[in-house]
């Protein structure tokens, strides 16, 4: 390991990623037309230059910066006395640089009124930013789920990629105040490299057609093996129909909503422990909340599984209470009495506060029962 090396690893440096999609060659490709008039800018002052030299014996630093002044047209005036020549070679030297600044004009004028070349750079100013982000969230398809969703996620300090082929995503962004955006089709190669899928922590693809959203899936987990991701992405997904859930779960996502199904529960809670809702929705939905709700799976090497939930103290040691576990199996038992006992890759729903819950994580992977302190 070199030096350099050894100093940023006790540094913690990392060095910063770049886009999966490289623009370069389309910047390129737009300031193509800009090299004939830099070429010929070139050659006039090496022209100017020699000229000088040769008609009345300036020095190379006089000739360089007499050709310079005439040439833009400054108007300094002489800095060593001219010859008749000189001045007949001068005059030359200012009309055909005014030919050249003006055809040089024109071209960029022309380059930038096509608007190509602003895209191009904007396009990779963000894709630059795209590429620092980790355990972000990628948005696909913009409609009024998206809008809403945005406004949670940026009221929690989630990180998201909002992915649409909509012509008018940049000034949508805008108006919705989206830091990320990309403006791709989301089915396309592209668009998942340009998002940087590889360091996301999930997707969620709220397009209104199900074999849109059954295509993102697959693609999602196809890439995710190409990857071999020890963490799986976390797929949700939108179903406009209740029949349509059983089929996008068994394809690959690992939740999916249902508005006709979501509106229906919550009235429903509403009608029978209003309190209730109100207390969870402040716990859930609110910025800036105390109490936090998790689910934390136990490992099966976990020095908890076995125990009852009374022997494991997690609401006396750490302030984090277990309202409900889900077993391997799917079955969900809410508000668990104290002797229920606790299994390997069960999954605990805990509420506490985030602090306390990231300590609880730590407390329940342990291999053997931590000492009392």
């Amino acid at each position: 390991m070199s030096i350099i090396s050894k100093i940023k690893h006790l540094l913690n440096w990392k060095e910063s990623r770049k886009p999966l999609v490289n623009l370069d060659i389309e910047l390129y490709q737009q300031l193509a037309p800009l090299r004939l008039p830099l070429i010929l800018t070139v050659l006039l002052m090496m022209f100017g230059t020699l000229g000088y030299m040769a008609i009345d014996n300036f020095s190379l630093m006089d000739a360089i910066y007499q050709t310079g002044i005439t040439f833009t047209t400054v108007g300094y005036g002489e800095i060593e006395p001219i010859s008749q020549f000189g001045r007949i070679f001068t005059i030359t030297l200012i009309i055909v640089g005014f030919g050249i600044f003006s055809f040089s004009v024109g071209i960029l004028i022309e380059v930038i009124n096509k608007g190509k070349l602003l895209k191009i750079l904007k396009e990779r100013s963000m894709l630059y930013k795209i590429a620092r982000l980790d355990n972000h969230f990628i948005i696909f398809y913009h409609n009024n789920f998206t809008i809403e969703l945005s406004k949670q996620f940026m009221e929690n300090n989630i990180p998201f990629v909002v992915v649409d082929d909509d012509k008018d995503l940049e000034q949508k962004a805008k108006k919705y105040k989206y830091s990320y955006f990309v403006n791709e089709n989301p089915q396309s190669n592209n668009a998942l490299l340009k998002s940087y899928l590889s360091s996301a922590k999930g997707i969620i693809t709220l397009s209104p057609n199900i074999a849109e959203n059954i295509a993102m899936i697959s693609t999602v987990r196809l890439y995710e093996k190409e990857l071999k991701r020890k963490n799986p992405y976390q797929v949700i997904t939108y179903a406009k129909d209740t029949s349509e859930i059983d089929k996008l779960k068994k394809l690959g996502a690992d939740n999916v909503i249902s508005p006709a199904k979501l509106l229906a529960q919550r009235i429903g809670a509403l009608s029978a422990r209003p309190d209730m809702q109100n207390m969870l929705e402040e716990f859930l939905y609110k910025k800036n909340k105390t109490l936090d709700i998790e689910e934390i799976q136990i490992p099966n090497y976990s020095w908890l599984k076995f125990k009852k939930i009374k022997d494991v103290k997690l609401r006396n040691i750490l302030n984090v209470s277990i309202i409900g576990i889900k077993d391997k199996n799917g079955r969900f038992l809410p508000i668990p009495n104290e002797d229920t006992i606790l299994l390997g890759e069960s999954t605990l729903l805990v509420a506490g506060a985030s602090k306390n819950i990231y300590l609880a994580k730590q407390y329940i992977n342990k291999k053997q029962q931590p000492t009392k302190k």
